[in-house]
């Protein structure tokens, strides 16, 4: 596909589409992309989140939580479209990378199915868990994911790092908020 536009989307963000020139791409390690679709509507979006859950955390940091990440792609989804009963799902990673961060990996894989089931949207495909990175690309008119493992242990480190940093940094911040009532 010559004419392409590569959207890459990072810890935390979010995208939807219905483009068919799009290719969403993006990088996790113990992190999940939730590549969400509706091939009737020809509409489709990508989560990258951190931890399973966050619901103590700032409303500007959400996003980098299972729940909420989830949540605001299906509605995002309905909103431009799709239809809920339409939707289905690929999902992304959950690779227990290093020792330091302990059973994340897994955690984060475990929450995405049982997301998945709970709201009753079908898993057409996942690629998690195991000890390696991965590079995902997917088309969010059609549905299609393409997958690469990465080999390089410093590209998939530098991941984990930058998480762990901006985790750090969302929570300091989330700590200096004040709410005016």
């Amino acid at each position: 596909m010559l004419d392409a536009d590569t959207i890459l989307v990072t810890q935390g963000e979010m995208y939807i589409s219905c483009d068919p020139k799009v290719i969403m791409t993006t990088l996790v390690g113990s992190c999940i992309a939730a590549c969400m679709f509706d091939s009737t509507a020809k509409i489709g979006g990508m989560n990258h989140f951190l931890l399973p859950d966050g619901s103590e955390i700032s409303a500007t940091s959400r996003l980098s939580y299972g729940f909420h990440a989830m949540e605001c792609l299906i509605n995002g989804l309905i909103k431009q479209g799709a239809r809920k009963s339409n939707l289905c799902c690929k999902l992304f990673g959950g690779a227990n990378i290093r020792a330091n961060l302990g059973d994340i990996g897994t955690r984060n894989a475990t929450f995405a199915t049982d997301f998945l089931n709970s709201e009753g949207i079908s898993c057409v495909g996942s690629s998690l868990g195991g000890d390696r990175g991965r590079r995902i690309r997917f088309w969010p008119a059609t549905g299609r994911a393409q997958q690469l493992m990465i080999r390089d242990d410093n590209i998939v480190n530098r991941e984990v790092e930058t998480a762990r940093k901006d985790i750090l940094r969302r929570h300091d911040s989330a700590a200096q908020e004040v709410e005016f009532f």
